[in-house]
This record gives C-alpha cells, structure tokens and sequence, in this order.
C-alpha cells in the first residue's frame, strides 16, 4: 500500500525546503518544529502543525527528522514526546542528519523494541539541492524498508542508494564530509594562489570549473566566497561538528586521515574569529587572511 501520511521534524536551512518537497509531491504532511515560528511556512502550504514528534509520528505512517547532532536525534526519537512514544508499530522512522555511525545503529535498535523500522538517510547537497529535491541521500536500513520507503526519499532527492545495514548511512556521510572538506581546501587553495599571482580569481574559477579539476565545491561556493558572500547554505560549526565525527570514527578505525585534520584545524580558526554561523566557504577568506601578513 503506498504511503499517503509523511511527518517532518526539524524545518531548519536543510529542513524546511525537504518538508515542502514532500507537501509538492502531494503526500499529506505533518510538521512540528522546536521553534514554531520555522512551521508557519509550511502550514501556509497546508500543512498541519504537531504539538511535539510523538504527535508527528501518531498522524504520520513515515516520520522524517533533519536535525544537529546524536543527542538531538536520541532526543526526538526516544526522548519524552518522542517518536517512540507516537508511532503505531510497523511505522518507519527516516532521519536525514549528520549523526554518529553508532548511535545511529543504537536509535535504531531500540525502535525496534517497540516494533518501529528505521533508515538512516543522511544527505548532501547544501540548501540549493534541498529547495531543489535535487540531494543525494545515503541510506543504511533494511532493504525492504528502504524499497517501501523510496517514494518519500524520491521527493527530497535525486540519487537514492541504499549503502548497506543501520548506519551505513552515517558512514558514508562522513565520507562525503571528507571529500567535501577536502574539496573546500582546493578550491581555497586556488583562489589564494590566483589572488597573490594576480589573476582574476573568478576568471580562475571559470575555467577551472569547466575541466578536470571541476567540482560542486568550485561551482556552487566558489563564486560566492570570491564575491565575499559568507552567507550560509551549510554553516562553518555544522561542518565542524561533522568533521568531529569523522576524526571520532577516524580514530576507532584506525585509519589515518591527516586532510580532513588539516581542514578542521582551519575551521577551528574561523570558530575562534567569531564566524562560526557563515557558510563554509569562508575557508577561502581564511586562506586569504593567512596570505595577507
């Protein structure tokens, strides 16, 4: 039976957009936020307004959360007023933040104590690919849940995996925060070394974008940081928060990962100057600021 009643918890930059994607693509949704002001949007678009997650999930046969970090994601799914308070037995839970591998598989292993599937669906993509249903979206799960679930992931995003089991998301997310990091370093890099040479830097980044070493990073963030626009699509203490995750899992692995160190050595610096809430092209302002003395 296909799905009809789709909840959102957590209308934020990521968020908002995803929630009124689900409403475009004609699923009846139900919304709750922390800040109720971040609803109003929503309900403006028909939405209907919920008291806490626990009502979400009570309205809704899926729930879907885009939150900050594993204890808020602990909080809405088994927290007082949670997720597994509201949700009937056979309901899925979908969360799409940026979470800890192991507390992903944890969340997901007491819902199911109460008889509550859940998929681990984080996303990449920025604000510009979650206004535009356009974001990749790595899900760990169980397959059957994930193929049930697809029509919902499919109104939020464009290329849909299923990577493996509970968690498997998470872990694939942190790897797209590594390359993405790494990405923003070059693209700092560039633009630092065209600066101080005297080039155009976005001429640079015009053709630059165009070959071998194109990508989303230089397209999308590029332009924006070179105009001096540190407005944020996704903010300088998020993408620390996730490289902390990332050098947290580095460690328990053992795998060496000396770039992602490096990058977030340098958002620590921005962190220090007060701009933790610009976006995170700002590295290439702080790359500018180190060549400046």
């Amino acid at each position: 039976m296909a799905i009809e009643r789709v909840g959102f918890v957590g209308l934020g930059i990521m968020g908002g957009p995803m929630a009124a994607n689900l409403l475009n693509a004609g699923f009846k949704v139900t919304v709750w936020n922390r800040n109720p002001k971040r609803m109003q949007a929503l309900l403006e678009m028909g939405a209907t307004g919920a008291g806490s997650p626990a009502e979400v999930a009570a309205a809704s046969e899926v729930t879907v959360s885009c939150v900050t970090n594993s204890p808020d994601v602990e909080a809405v799914a088994l927290g007082p007023g949670g997720i597994a308070e509201g949700a009937a037995r056979g309901n899925v839970y979908i969360d799409c933040s940026t979470i800890a591998p192991g507390v992903a598989r944890s969340v997901a292993a007491t819902l199911a104590e109460h008889g509550i599937e859940m998929l681990d669906a984080p996303v990449s993509g920025g604000d510009v690919g979650a206004r535009a249903g356009t974001l990749a979206i790595m899900v760990g799960g169980e397959a059957s849940v994930f193929e049930r679930c697809l029509p919902v992931l499919q109104a939020m995003g464009k290329t849909i995996v299923h990577v493996g089991p509970a968690g498997s998301g998470q872990v694939v997310k942190l790897c797209n925060q590594v390359a993405g990091g790494l990405n923003l370093l070059a693209l700092s890099e560039a633009v630092a070394l065209a600066r101080k040479a005297g080039v155009d830097p976005a001429k640079m980044l015009e053709v630059v974008g165009a070959g071998a070493a194109g990508s989303w990073m230089i397209q999308n963030l590029g332009p924006r940081a070179v105009a001096g626009d540190f407005a944020p699509g996704f903010m300088v203490d998020l993408m620390q928060k996730d490289l902390g995750l990332v050098l947290d899992e580095a460690k328990a692995t053992q795998t060496p990962l000396p770039g992602s160190a490096l990058v977030s050595q340098l958002f620590t610096m921005l962190q220090a100057d007060g701009r933790g809430e610009e976006g995170t092209q700002a590295l290439v302002d702080a790359l500018r600021r180190m060549g400046s003395g």
